[in-house]
């Protein structure tokens, strides 16, 4: 081949390009309207009906569900993250957990996709973990430091939170549209169970492994690998 046949080929490339990043684009579009509607149980095949592609494109650009997900809810974690780091900004502690709860709960009030990403966990999506990761570190650092205020009881755990998430994740599937902000007055009564000085004492957290796996199985990802005769 001659440099000026290289030459000739190279504008040919450009629009497979070009039409894979706007299938890739579209199928983001539509995988957030099916997820923010129906929650992640919803299947690849949904998807792939909202897009207007076979299945098999779907699968060309994410392998799995895990890794559609991942794309899809980035964005929601990072804002997650920076939720915890402006609630650590807050000069008063107390008000920054607070306000914390009321961001996460409301993100997760206003995208059933999200409210359960905040309930599950995704091992192989390796970039959306590590946020999620630095949350968490952020997180146990605004507890210690409203309990320092003497506003928050001694013995919350760092694992309320995500118990917390779980209760708000059942009011809002629960509700639905029938009775939108009734997770609001949920939120609220938990908040004032967080308070200083505690009203009684707990059952124990459950251990940070037992959460976990709770939260690995509730992810409804495992075996959504395209299958190798699926074509298109």
């Amino acid at each position: 081949m001659t440099p000026g046949d290289q030459h000739s080929d190279a504008p040919a490339a450009q629009p497979v390009r070009s039409d894979a990043e706007r299938n890739r684009g579209r199928i983001l579009a539509a995988a957030r309207a099916v997820f923010g509607r129906d929650g992640l149980g919803a299947s690849m095949a949904s998807v792939a009906r909202e897009t207007g592609v076979g299945i098999a494109t779907v699968f060309r650009h994410f392998p799995t569900k895990e890794a559609l997900v991942a794309a899809v809810f980035s964005d929601r974690m990072d804002a997650y993250a920076d939720a915890v780091a402006t609630a650590l900004d807050h000069p008063d502690p107390w008000h920054g957990f607070i306000g914390y709860i009321e961001t996460a709960c409301a993100m997760q009030a206003a995208d059933s996709g999200f409210a359960d990403v905040l309930t599950m966990t995704f091992p192989t999506a390796k970039a959306m973990e590590k946020r999620r990761n630095e949350a968490y570190e952020g997180m146990v650092e605004l507890i210690s430091r409203a309990k320092a205020t003497g506003r928050l009881r001694e013995d919350f755990d760092p694992s309320d939170l995500v118990l917390l998430h779980m209760a708000n994740l059942g009011v809002v599937n629960a509700c639905g549209d029938a009775a939108p902000d009734a997770w609001r007055r949920v939120v609220a009564l938990m908040i004032q169970s967080f308070e200083a000085p505690a009203r009684g004492t707990l059952p124990a957290s459950p251990e940070h492994d037992a959460l976990y796996r709770a939260m690995l199985r509730a992810a409804p990802v495992s075996g959504a690998t395209r299958k190798p005769e699926q074509s298109s």
